[in-house]
């Protein structure tokens, strides 16, 4: 029982984590900017200020943003259905179906986090360093991991 609590917890960590990545703009932060994959944020005259990420290859961040909004809805559905499957899937019976799903999330997060290094902020932009969001999924891929492994091995016992 309290093994169970505790993939929860920790499943539900993974998916605040993941969200957190997601939405919060430190995906890169240098001492008057921060950049997300959505927008940049500068601060100019005490003021944050919007703008939009004009200056990267369009193609390679969609499929940033695709790869990470996709992380995010697998690994919220794997929860839903490791949920449904405590109650429904048969003694005995290992969590396959949510094991892959979780699969699917980790490799979109590994995807996502993957292209962002090699394509953005590569030669020219010295000035400043990976924030917090971009550590964050990397975080969420290594326990995205250890759940797709923890369901692939765990059998529904009594």
């Amino acid at each position: 029982m309290f093994m169970l609590a505790g993939i929860v917890v920790l499943h539900i960590t993974t998916v605040i984590l993941l969200l957190v990545a997601t939405i919060d703009n430190a995906w890169w932060v240098t001492g008057t900017a921060s950049t997300d994959l959505w927008g940049r944020w500068e601060l100019t005259s005490s003021d944050w200020h919007y703008y939009n990420l004009q200056n990267y290859p369009q193609d390679y961040l969609q499929s940033v943003q695709g790869t990470v909004v996709l992380a995010c809805v697998f690994t919220i559905l794997a929860l839903f259905v490791f949920l449904a499957q405590l109650f429904t899937l048969p003694k005995g019976q290992r969590f396959i179906f949510t094991g892959i799903l979780q699969l699917i999330a980790c490799l979109c997060i590994m995807t996502a986090a993957s292209v962002y290094t090699a394509k953005f902020h590569t030669n020219d932009d010295t000035k400043g360093g990976y924030g917090h969001s971009y550590i964050l999924a990397w975080i969420s891929f290594v326990l995205t991991l250890l759940l797709t492994v923890t369901y692939l091995i765990l059998r529904k016992s009594e």
